[in-house]
């Protein structure tokens, strides 16, 4: 497959369920039962309405969603159970795809057995399969049990079991629908670090999920679908955020009503007007580069004369993960007088932040905690960089070896964020 050439292409697809309805010609069944012949009411439920993407080698894409708004579907699609009513749906190199615990799976032969069926209808030969054999069974921690009927497994197993088939079939894309939802920790671990070394070799990863931070923290890309629409595309942080505040809305969620975004909570003593981040050169900006000078400036204003109060700034991930929180209080700043309005400035030197989109709260309160203003998620930005880093820290960094290690002259130099 080039690396030029998208691993998956979908384009308008459409799937179309019908329902069953009165038919004038139904089942001998149907006719000899009393009311048989009247079933559910017909007509049709669209679970997709014109979904187009591509998805790149080597990408890791996340799906999310409500409970019916066509991600099984898209993955069903994509896997080839079912075929589009109208559009396109084309997949690129080996496929393997987990969608239901133990599919697949013959519940009276052993898991053994089952191995090397499995095997083989995913496309590896005998040799294969007897080459990876060891190394399936170990990661699906079923060495007690291999030779026994699959019917025996309990759900962890059997998912656990399918995953490491489809994880060691190399496959050039991989389909994965809840698969962490069922086993323990130490799986769950074994199958993110499987992920990343699929990912580093190039191959398309596709999750469907309800598990938010998973998708946020594991994925570089997500699609929100939303009735069988794509609602969002775009980084898997920010895809998230935006479903997340989509749900929050329909729950009621109280929001701002100044312009500024997130959510507020405080007596309004002291309020804050406009918070900013700045880059380097003093500008407003949204976007930063990682390693940069940088500064979060929040407008102030007390309704009357304070001498107890603190300003505060909080940096989280999107997926509410905290990175730092800094106060006045914490720095060691005790308060004699705030009155007016006034504009604080907290300079970083250097925003030293792996590349991702995060989320800026901005507070005034009271030295016991109580709120004046507390803006939650006021604003959002993103932070890009030439060198890639895992997690929230990406400091600056250099490489050193000793002994006969040696790297390609290109890729030799230090470097720095």
């Amino acid at each position: 497959m080039s690396a030029r050439e998208p691993a998956i292409r979908v384009r308008d697809a459409v799937k179309v369920y019908r329902r069953l309805g009165r038919r004038p010609h139904g089942t001998l069944k149907s006719t000899l039962l009393p009311g048989g012949s009247r079933a559910a009411r017909g007509g049709s439920v669209t679970a997709l309405d014109g979904v187009s993407f591509d998805a790149a080698p080597g990408e890791s894409l996340g799906i999310i969603g409500a409970n019916g708004s066509g991600k099984s579907t898209l993955l069903k699609l994509m896997a080839g159970i079912v075929r589009p009513t109208r559009g396109s749906v084309e997949v690129r190199g080996r496929l393997a795809a987990l969608l239901e615990l133990g599919a697949g799976f013959h519940p009276e032969i052993s898991g053994r057995e089952n191995v090397e069926i499995a095997g083989l209808l995913l496309g590896l030969s005998k040799r294969e399969i007897a080459r990876r054999f060891a190394e399936i069974v170990r990661f699906a921690g079923i060495e007690d049990f291999l030779d026994e009927p699959v019917k025996t497994y309990s759900s962890g197993m059997a998912v656990r079991l399918g995953f490491s088939i489809a994880a060691h079939s190399d496959p050039d894309v991989l389909l994965v629908d809840e698969v962490l939802a069922v086993g323990d920790e130490a799986f769950a671990h074994r199958a993110l670090e499987r992920f990343a070394e699929l990912e580093r070799d190039g191959r398309t990863l596709v999750f469907v999920s309800h598990d938010l931070p998973l998708i946020a923290d594991r994925c570089r890309r997500a699609i929100w679908l939303d009735r069988g629409r794509v609602a969002a595309d775009g980084p898997a942080a920010e895809t998230v955020a935006r479903y997340r505040d989509h749900v929050a809305a329909g729950e009621g969620e109280r929001r701002l009503g100044d312009g500024l975004g997130g959510e507020r909570v405080g007596s309004g003593v002291a309020f804050i007007s406009s918070v900013q981040i700045l880059d380097a050169d003093g500008r407003p900006a949204g976007r930063l580069r990682a390693g940069q000078p940088a500064s979060l400036v929040m407008a102030v204003h007390a309704a009357e004369p304070l001498t107890d109060f603190v300003f505060g700034f909080r940096v989280a991930t999107v997926s509410g993960t905290v990175v730092v929180g800094v106060n006045t209080s914490l720095e060691g700043l005790r308060p004699a007088r705030f009155t007016g309005s006034g504009r604080v400035t907290l300079s970083l030197p250097s925003l030293d932040l792996a590349p991702g989109v995060y989320s800026l709260d901005a507070a005034i309160h009271a030295r016991d905690g109580a709120p004046y203003d507390y803006r939650r998620d006021v604003l959002r930005f993103e932070v890009t960089s030439d060198i890639a880093a895992a997690g929230v820290w990406s400091p600056s960094r250099t490489w050193q070896f000793e002994g006969d290690v040696r790297w390609q002259e290109e890729t030799a130099k230090t470097r720095r964020t």
